[in-house]
């Protein structure tokens, strides 16, 4: 038993609970030192006896942490827990320190020296040149986003929500999906409180604002912005632009199909308020649009692994996201660009990204395990995915359930180990990847990301805000059906037309 009152306190409870089970799939991976350590004497002869793949119970602490986004925000007992950002981070810190205490006494990363060599390469490799500028991307768009406000209530007309939506849509491949969807859902929610039918408007909302629509570029979507951050070209995703339509614009009928019959089923006395409470649309915070354009130059010029475009010059390592902190600093706190009293007009916190924070250390060092199991060739050939409707659906049905970025990160190293068909795209490295298979990957990582709750931070995000409004949003499984009834048909048609042979 833990002898200090605060050890007694932190196993205590809910936390206690969560905690041991957590810790748990982390003792489990250090047992595996044990054999090690008893034959080589220490962290220094490890190495010697490492096996070419690691065990695939050091992939555990990946999967963990994966199941807890997974599953721990759905169970009573364990929701509120899971709702605050430290214990969050608590479980990242855990699980990624299993992970690293893995390479420190088992193996070698990288064929890195053992011990503290092998763990510095792993987090230069996991967060130096990944997570940080993950995350400061996203949080340059998540703040810049916030201080723009879209005020106005227009008439709740199927074609003026359609509309909305599509425009939504657009942006979110230029501004990212999660400030697509900061940017337009409370002024699509007040345009439709007249209105008694809503939910199914938020649901197709998420459909394609959260996800969908951000497959054109790297800052859309955050597996796309993985990808460009292991090489593929920041303009490659424009040529998704027929998928983007069809499953867009599919949508869009669909909705506006099942908007006009919800319209005709509203009373008389709800749509002569909805006609009569009318207030003309203004922006206010316009300038930041111009920070969120040099946010998209920043990614697109200041890559370090490049020379700038037309010169020899190589920009620093950070020089990138640096510029991308001062943008969001000139948003936050420079009132020329955002009045004041405007972020509190459209409620932004900080809250969500620093959750995405939070959890995406702890993936980021994680995943590091699995992303070197799927460097053997034999692993890959084991999985049995070598087509691109395998690579559709494979990566798609996991990014329904785990988060889509990581899903994308695991299929897209697979890829790189399967035999190409067709095209292959060149890699930093002197490696590449077949260009359909990283088409299929993309379009099932971000498509598929709406097919529940879980699949794309942003869905979680306007569900919250549509119940703060007064919607009764669907359950977990409720959602579910929506998805399965209107999105799983429409990956059926997308996977026959663009992934049924290797094009």
């Amino acid at each position: 038993m833990p002898s200090s009152p605060l050890a007694r306190a932190l196993m205590a409870g809910t936390t206690g609970r969560v905690l041991r089970r957590v810790l748990a799939s982390a003792l489990a991976l250090l047992a595996l030192a044990a054999p090690a350590l008893a034959e080589g004497g220490g962290a220094a002869a490890a190495p010697a006896a490492a096996p070419s793949t690691p065990h695939w119970l050091a992939s555990m602490p990946f999967v963990v942490i994966l199941l807890c986004i997974a599953i721990l925000p759905l169970i009573h007992k364990t929701e509120h827990w899971w709702h605050k950002n430290r214990n969050k981070l608590l479980v990242s810190v855990v699980l990624g320190g299993a992970t690293l205490a893995y390479y420190y006494f088992v193996r070698m990363f990288h064929h890195a020296e053992s011990g503290l060599a092998s763990v510095l390469t792993v987090l230069e490799h996991s967060v130096v040149a990944e997570y940080i500028p993950f995350i400061v991307l996203l949080f340059a768009l998540y703040t810049i986003a916030g201080g723009i406000e879209l005020r106005g209530d227009l008439k709740a007309r199927p074609l003026t929500n359609t509309i909305f939506i599509g425009v939504g849509a657009a942006m979110a491949s230029f501004v990212g999906t999660t400030g697509a969807a900061m940017l337009l859902i409370r002024p699509l929610l007040r345009t439709n409180r007249e209105r008694r039918h809503v939910v199914h408007t938020v649901i197709f909302f998420i459909f394609a604002v959260c996800n969908c629509g951000g497959l054109l570029l790297p800052i859309g979507d955050p597996p796309l912005f993985l990808g460009y951050l292991r090489g593929v070209p920041f303009t490659w995703t424009l040529q998704l632009w027929p998928e983007f339509l069809m499953v867009n614009g599919a949508l869009l009928v669909i909705y506006y199909i099942w908007d006009l019959r919800a319209y005709g089923r509203e009373s008389a006395a709800d749509i002569v308020h909805d006609e009569t409470a009318t207030e003309p649309l203004r922006i206010n915070g316009k300038l930041n649009f111009v920070l969120l354009l040099g946010v998209v130059l920043c990614v697109a010029l200041f890559d370090p692994s490049k020379p700038f475009p037309g010169t020899d010059w190589t920009p620093p390592m950070f020089l990138r996201e640096g510029l991308q902190l001062v943008l969001a600093a000139l948003s936050y706190l420079v009132p020329a660009f955002t009045p004041k009293g405007l972020r509190e007009r459209v409620s932004f916190d900080f809250f969500a990204i620093t959750e995405v924070a939070c959890l995406f250390i702890g993936i980021f060092i994680t995943m590091q395990v699995p992303l070197e199991v799927l460097k053997n060739p034999s692993v890959v050939a084991s999985l049995g995915v070598d087509t691109p409707m395998e690579f559709f659906w494979f990566t798609g049905l996991l990014s329904s359930f785990l988060d889509n970025a990581p899903t994308y990160v695991v299929f897209f190293e697979t890829a790189r180990s399967v035999p190409p068909v067709g095209n292959v795209l060149p890699l930093p490295g002197g490696s590449g990847i077949c260009e359909v298979f990283l088409k299929a990957i993309s379009c099932g990582a971000v498509f598929m990301g709406a097919n529940t709750y879980i699949g794309n931070g942003p869905n979680f995000l306007v569900k919250a805000i549509a119940e703060q409004s007064g919607i009764k949003m669907p359950s977990f499984f409720g959602y579910m059906k929506y998805s399965i009834a209107i999105l799983i048909p429409l990956m059926v048609v997308t996977g026959f037309l663009f992934f049924l042979t290797g094009g």
